[in-house]
């Protein structure tokens, strides 16, 4: 009995200690985390997401901090492996499910990018998310799915959040109001399709939107 009692209080106490030097374990990281962070160390934050997140388990929330760390590195391979661990634990996080979208858009997985950019527009009926389901699908060569994406897409309000940034050659860039965006795009689709009448009026609306944009201008001279 005695030696059952003793055998009891030692299991306690070394449970007790484990717990505690796991507290003790996960405050030291988080100690080193705030440095690598003052210091600018990506690598040491990197390191230290990694031991918080084995030593609070699977639901750790540093998941989150980890994958937004790969996505400001553009490393998207990572980050997209990440965020699918933390959306199996909340399948609503649209942080998550946004750079999730954008990760396979940028590695070319874009059947993968159409379904969860879906998923963000069916919660938000955000014009952005309509606009990327469309241009995805244009760049995949499906015109008819685009173009039926993107008549959608055109009716919805818009945010003001958001502004796409067109190549103009090797060293320039544009940025472009969304609404002016999505008319253009509308245009590149409708001539695929033939709607010549429909570009042409898509590419003026565009540049009533934005007067100086640069490729609007140059498809609508085109149609000329």
């Amino acid at each position: 009995m005695k030696n059952s009692i003793l055998l009891i209080s030692l299991m306690s106490f070394i449970i007790g200690f484990s717990q505690q030097s796991k507290k003790d374990e996960i405050a030291f990281q988080k100690n080193i985390l705030k440095k690598a962070k003052d210091y600018g160390d990506p690598t040491m934050t990197k390191s230290a997401f990694y031991k918080l997140i084995v030593l609070e388990g699977e639901n750790s929330t540093y998941k989150d901090s980890l994958a937004y760390l790969y996505f400001g590195t553009r490393q998207y391979a990572p980050c997209f492996m990440i965020t699918q661990e933390v959306l199996k634990r909340n399948p609503k996080h649209k942080e998550m499910l946004e750079i999730q979208a954008i990760s396979l858009e940028s590695l070319g997985a874009y059947p993968k990018a159409i379904e969860a950019y879906k998923k963000l527009f069916a919660m938000t009926n955000d014009n952005y998310f309509g606009y990327s389901i469309a241009k995805l699908y244009y760049n995949t060569k499906k015109f008819d799915e685009a173009y039926s994406m993107i008549l959608k897409t055109e009716k919805l309000n818009d945010t003001g959040n958001y502004k796409v940034t067109y190549s103009i050659n090797k060293t320039h860039n544009q940025q472009i109001e969304l609404l002016a965006a999505i008319q253009y795009l509308k245009g590149l689709i409708a001539t695929e399709l033939k709607k010549k009448d429909v570009a042409k009026a898509s590419y003026q609306k565009a540049l009533s939107i934005q007067p100086e944009f640069v490729l609007a201008k140059e498809k609508l001279e085109n149609l000329k």
